[in-house]
């Protein structure tokens, strides 16, 4: 679950919420929305999610490139071709300065379905020991001004290189980057994001012919309905599938170094139940920092490669989705969707998903707790409709599967407001999830995925 000691970045953009407390937020102005991308498969009418990923030759090409190239292949990327320059960057969590030769790719511009309150990206890469990238975002607002360039992370698979990061302290006055989400800073106003722009920086050691390769990048724009309940679904699915179960609990106190231990490693064991469904595996050697005497090492081995030096904590939630892709032949993305029906269509075609909640001890029975933001598993449904769920805030890995009442779920799950224990309102999450999936999906897998705006 996340830390007692610091809010999540769900109840920090809770400010946003409270200025909204006495009603909707209001709509953007009229002649704002944009068309879609001409070459853009679409979201499905009326959805206020717009998911958008840059992951094809053809897409590479399309950028704008200083010093990188697309590489083609059944796995199409872009890496670093004759370097742009050299840079120095002094990382800030270890106070060491080291020159790095650099290249950049910047997306065209992606006019978003719906204009958007908030923005979350994501990325699918591999970044040999010597190499690193940083994603930035740049867009435009209704009022047609313009953001600046936000780091949205400085990422590597590992940790010998640079320290994996976000970045505080950005705002422009409309809008603030909250650890890994950008968010207007006062949704009431009717001022939304219209489009944007990525670019990735992507470095290397000098002298070398090193580089990272990113296969995905993406990001989710949307603009949740302000709500304290919401829309009861009706069951349309009942199926299971077999996910390992790894208790975060049972590492306690370990490796206090990463957030205190595995107490506040909902994030990354969740993570790694789904990469294992999918065949994701760590050899010996990449677990062989670990005590031997702990159980599900790997477990440790993920909060390590997730861990966000700047946020001090694990759930930053692009860092999950990029580790999730350091698996051959694994993709990852953040998003939300806007159902349970989602979930089932997903779930449908064997695809399980990662979501993020809030709630009271008393709001969601059976759970034994209630916390500010924790993510758990959706594996299944059951005959009457209810979810079944990887929740590793229990107390062994046997006790990991749990069954809660779907209208429970799904509305702690899908609100954007609620009442915390001190009567105070704060923000719900609005749908958020990770999803891991084959990077060559079935034809069912990719329909599915389309379905819910991810492709």
């Amino acid at each position: 679950m996340s830390r007692a000691r610091q809010p999540s970045r769900r109840t920090v953009l809770a400010v946003a919420v409270a200025a909204a407390v006495t009603g909707t937020a209001a709509p953007a102005a009229a002649g704002t929305r944009p068309a879609a991308d001409t070459d853009d498969p679409g979201q499905a009418p009326g959805r206020p999610i717009d998911y958008h990923a840059w992951t094809t030759y053809r897409d590479w090409r399309c950028g704008t490139a200083q010093g990188a190239r697309a590489v083609p292949g059944r796995r199409p990327g872009v890496v670093i071709g004759a370097p742009a320059g050299r840079t120095d960057y002094t990382d800030p969590h270890t106070g060491t300065t080291a020159t790095w030769e650099y290249a950049t790719w910047t997306s065209p511009e992606h006019r978003l379905t719906v204009p958007a309150t908030e923005a979350v990206a994501s990325w699918n890469a591999d970044t040999p020991d010597g190499t690193w990238l940083q994603v930035e975002l740049h867009g435009t607002y209704s009022d047609g001004t313009e953001t600046p360039w936000y780091v949205m992370g400085r990422w590597a698979a590992g940790d010998q290189d640079i320290k994996r990061t976000s970045v505080d302290g950005q705002t422009d006055g409309k809008s603030t980057v909250w650890t890994d989400t950008f968010a207007v800073d006062d949704a009431s106003t009717g001022l939304r994001l219209t489009s944007y722009r990525l670019r990735l920086t992507l470095y290397r050691r000098p002298g070398t012919r090193l580089t990272p390769t990113v296969w995905r990048l993406g990001a989710m724009g949307s603009d949740i309905p302000d709500r304290f309940t919401v829309p009861a679904s009706t069951p349309g699915l009942a199926q299971e599938l077999a996910v390992p179960r790894y208790s975060q609990e049972i590492h306690k106190g370990q490796y206090p170094e990463y957030d205190n231990g595995g107490e506040a490693w909902c994030s990354p064991t969740s993570s790694q139940m789904i990469i294992e469904y999918w065949g994701g595996r760590l050899t010996p050697e990449q677990l062989s920092w670990v005590d031997p005497s702990y159980a599900d090492p790997q477990v440790c081995h993920a909060a390590r490669s997730t861990y966000d030096h700047q946020y001090q904590g694990c759930g930053n939630w692009p860092f999950n989705a990029a580790y999730a892709a350091t698996f051959e032949g694994l993709q990852g993305v953040v998003t939300r969707l806007a159902s349970l029906t989602d979930l089932e269509t997903l779930i449908a075609a064997g695809i399980p998903a990662i979501t993020s909640q809030s709630f009271r001890k008393e709001e969601l029975t059976g759970a034994g707790y209630g916390t500010s933001g924790h993510l758990m598993t959706v594996i299944g449904f059951t005959a009457e409709g209810d979810v079944i769920a990887g929740d590793p805030a229990s107390p062994d890995d046997d006790a990991v599967r749990r069954v809660y009442k779907r209208r429970e779920w799904e509305n702690i799950w899908l609100r954007t407001k609620r009442y915390n224990a001190s009567g105070k309102v704060v923000s719900g999450t609005g749908g958020v999830c990770y999803l891991y999936f084959p990077a060559h999906p079935t034809p069912h897998q990719r329909k599915a995925l389309a379905a819910v705006g991810v492709y």
